[in-house]
């Protein structure tokens, strides 16, 4: 690129920034989140490697290497948690990932806007709804004390279920409660896509003779099939994290077997006891192993002809 061209594109630069400045002021907001809250914090990755003690701060904090995420690997816990872990994501994945998509493909066959409306209303309220709620409002339906539904699974069957107490029952009252609440505000993006779907494809199909689900695989799906990826990967990128704040709430003595996860580990073991340095090592692993997942998805998206999230 000679002087010239550099001169050229520079100038041509500017010139955009300062008639787009109203829009570049608008990032502004979410750049000053990202810089405070998640790039100003990874300074703490540092505790990871030090025997950190809050006195002494950063650099006065002997440092120990990988000593860390050695007790960690080698921790009776570690393969308990790591199987709760991966089980209650893979349990997300197969169950609750496809359910946006599902809902919204049933939305987008509504013909009746008003009903489409308040279907969509309906669905989206759940997710304003705070987890201490959300376990509260199961609690009182499920608990064996005069709980609604046991309450009428005794009249049917004679027996009650305590579904907030077995373990076998935890993945899936977690699983439930995360679909009651999150999947109407998860097929906001799906609407869109779909929204850019050209008509003109389905009336071409439906004069070939296409039914309604002929249309759905051949058109909607491949549509909307970039989106889903993209979703997914980044789906992948948080696969460790199960969700301090719902499973700490369901957490009893009697399921902690199957329900204790990192979150709940890392919250135990840096403030409940104060291992800072090996709580952020258990924590750091979990990123790293979510960059590897969104890296390596990202990677085989794009051999497939998909488009990745860069």
């Amino acid at each position: 690129m000679n002087q010239t061209e550099a001169k050229r594109r520079k100038h041509t630069w500017l010139k955009d920034l300062i008639r787009d400045k109203w829009l570049y002021y608008m990032l502004l907001p979410g750049i000053a989140y990202f810089v405070i809250f998640k790039y100003i914090p990874m300074y703490g990755i540092l505790m990871a490697f030090q025997d950190y003690k809050p006195h002494l701060g950063y650099s006065g904090s002997p440092w120990v290497g990988f000593k860390h995420f050695e007790r960690f690997f080698s921790e009776p816990l570690f393969w308990g948690l790591f199987r709760n872990t991966v089980l209650l994501a893979l349990y997300n994945i197969v169950f609750f990932f496809p359910m946006p998509i599902i809902l919204a493909l049933m939305m987008n066959e509504v013909r009746r806007e008003k009903f489409k409306r308040f279907v969509q209303t309906l669905v989206y309220i759940p997710h304003f709804v705070s987890w201490v709620v959300v376990v509260g409002i199961f609690y009182i339906l499920l608990t064996t004390e005069n709980g609604v539904l046991n309450e009428l699974l005794f009249r049917l069957t004679g027996e009650k279920i305590a579904f907030l107490m077995e373990p076998e029952w935890f993945r899936t009252m977690i699983v439930t409660q995360s679909i009651w609440k999150e999947v109407g505000w998860g097929t906001i993006i799906f609407l869109a896509a779909l929204a850019g779907v050209d008509l003109q494809l389905y009336e071409a199909a439906r004069m070939d003779g296409a039914g309604r689900w002929r249309q759905l695989w051949h058109i909607t799906l491949p549509a909307i099939s970039s989106t889903i990826v993209i979703l997914f990967i980044l789906r992948l990128g948080n696969f460790l994290d199960a969700g301090f704040e719902h499973i700490f709430l369901m957490l009893a003595p009697t399921n902690r077997e199957v329900g204790e996860v990192f979150d709940t580990y890392v919250y135990m073991k840096g403030l409940e006891q104060g291992q800072y340095s090996y709580s952020a090592a258990v924590g750091l692993f979990k990123s790293t192993v979510g960059l590897l997942l969104v890296l390596g998805s990202n990677w085989l998206a794009k051999r497939f002809g998909q488009e990745g999230v860069y």
